[in-house]
């Protein structure tokens, strides 16, 4: 008889373990137990989701947290009335509270790309690298997982970078070409240059032309020229440095490239071009340092070969998670 369980079976079994850690009744108890002896597979299944869930259970709750906080940030844009609001605000309470189980089972389920996603005019999927003309022909490579919003009715062309990275080629009218990003800013008239969002700031690399870079409202100009990069968070810039620009940009052509990164910037990136969810457990291991080129249109084959050079395990689950330790 097959023992490899089914993703229904590895579902059931989620399912019951989230159950089983709430008070079941006998009831509950009675019915998980019948199911666990009608097939081997059912046993199998619910052995990987104990394994899954100490794994992930402190991780899984952080995320948790952070998704329950982007249901209120979406909630809070929704023009609705106060009634509807009550409703809603009911319901995100619940959604918050099943969200960890959601999250183990690597079911794609993010409302952070929902606020991100809310009034924005451009999106890019996982794994997709898209490329949009503006009014004004500026082009926009969005990359894997990205949004922005353009405006460009107030006498100048806006763009905030709402999540991921775009790589920007701006035609010259006249008018200012801003990249609003975190708590700074990018400034040009014609040239080209990425924004990237980083989770206190920004990072702006610029291929050709000039560049201001305002890390804050009252933050002093930088101006970047081709092959040079600047980092800012919380309003405060990193001094700029000079970079290889072309390699840094490599993501437009599908090649992901790295000197001497830690192990957990890479696979942040791959979660990008992966349909699930990516959880790095050991920090210890996050640390360890990568360098080289690889294709972002595979990430399982990616963590295949940093896991034969640096030995992590992998855990996978429901064909839409992937546990690294």
């Amino acid at each position: 008889m097959n023992r490899t369980p089914t993703p229904d079976q590895e579902h059931a079994a989620l399912a019951w373990l989230s159950l089983l850690h709430d008070q079941p009744s006998s009831g509950d108890q009675a019915t998980f137990s019948h199911w666990l002896r009608a097939d081997p597979a059912h046993v199998e299944a619910y052995s990987k989701a104990q394994v899954l869930w100490e794994l992930s259970e402190v991780p899984a709750r952080k995320l948790a947290d952070e998704e329950a906080l982007a249901l209120q940030g979406y909630l809070n844009a929704m023009n609705t009335s106060r009634r509807s609001r009550a409703v809603r605000w009911s319901g995100a309470l619940a959604m918050a509270a099943c969200l960890l189980l959601m999250v183990c089972m690597g079911a794609g389920w993010q409302p952070s790309r929902w606020v991100d996603d809310f009034g924005a005019d451009y999106v890019s999927a996982p794994g997709e690298v898209k490329t949009v003309t503006l009014a004004d022909n500026s082009q926009v490579t969005l990359d894997a997982d990205s949004a922005i919003a353009v405006d460009f009715s107030h006498g100048e062309r806006q763009i905030q970078l709402r999540r991921g990275a775009g790589f920007f080629s701006v035609t010259h009218t006249g008018e200012s070409f801003v990249v609003q990003a975190g708590s700074g800013e990018a400034r040009v008239l014609g040239t080209q240059f990425e924004v990237r969002l980083q989770p206190a700031g920004a990072q702006v690399t610029v291929l050709s032309g000039r560049v201001g870079v305002t890390p804050s409202k009252q933050g002093q100009q930088q101006i970047l020229t081709a092959g040079q990069q600047v980092a800012y968070a919380e309003g405060v810039a990193d001094a700029m440095h000079p970079v290889d620009s072309e390699s840094r940009l490599a993501w437009r052509d599908g090649w992901l490239n790295y000197y001497k990164a830690p192990l957990a910037d890479v696979v942040k990136d791959l979660e990008r071009y992966y349909p699930g969810r990516i959880l790095l457990l050991n920090d210890a291991m996050g640390a360890k340092r990568v360098s080289g080129s690889f294709p972002s249109k595979d990430p399982q084959a990616v963590l295949n070969a940093l896991q034969a050079v640096l030995g992590f395990e992998q855990h996978h689950v429901l064909g839409r998670m992937i546990v690294v330790r």
